[in-house]
């Protein structure tokens, strides 16, 4: 991803430089804690910070929000902080509250994958505690005997909880065909077990 900070470090970019008046005035009235400096903000940057967070996310409502979290970050640092340059400044917060939203997506994300792998693996191994010694060791088993590609299918959605999606993107594979291994290498766990005495 094109990192969009690179256009406002630039002399080139389309972005109008800052007036150092106008932009003293903004941080005065900050420092003064009157919300006309936050007007002001919103009216002078408002369109260039919601273009970082838009950029980013590719979500306007998160987008809004980070902007928002933006002005906010700034009423509660200025004062003490007296920035040089008012429109970097602003620009850097609204990237790394854009970034931190984007990280919290991923990891929900994530963490909904894993859910949605470990309820396919709940009818193969919905084994009562007192069955399941040496449950491990004959998963282990089963997953040496598997072809490599199955294998990695297997480990990476069961285990790294990655989508079906990502995991087809990865190997070459259509989603619906990485789907339909998955479920056939889940029935063959559910027959190895069954074959070595344990009771599914």
């Amino acid at each position: 991803m094109r990192d969009p900070m690179n256009q406002y470090d630039c002399p080139e970019a389309d972005i109008p430089a800052a007036e150092d008046s106008t932009d003293q005035h903004i941080i005065d009235r900050l420092f003064a804690r009157s919300e006309e400096g936050l007007t002001l903000l919103q009216t002078r940057y408002g369109k260039l910070c919601y273009r970082i967070a838009l950029n980013l996310l590719g979500n306007r409502e998160d987008a809004e929000e980070c902007v928002n979290d933006a002005y906010l970050a700034v009423w509660n640092t200025i004062p003490p902080k007296q920035p040089s340059c008012l429109r970097l400044f602003l620009a850097k917060i609204t990237r790394n509250l854009s970034i931190n939203r984007l990280r919290e997506r991923k990891a929900k994300r994530r963490d909904r994958d894993m859910t949605l792998s470990l309820e396919e693996l709940e009818g193969v191994l919905s084994i009562p505690e007192d069955k399941s010694e040496g449950l491990s060791e004959l998963i282990s088993e089963f997953l040496r005997s598997l072809e490599r590609e199955d294998r990695l299918l297997f480990m990476g959605r069961y285990w790294h909880g990655q989508s079906v999606k990502e995991l087809a993107d990865r190997m070459g594979l259509s989603a619906n065909a990485a789907a339909v291994r998955l479920h056939r290498i889940r029935e063959e766990l559910r027959d190895y077990l069954t074959d070595k005495g344990v009771t599914v």
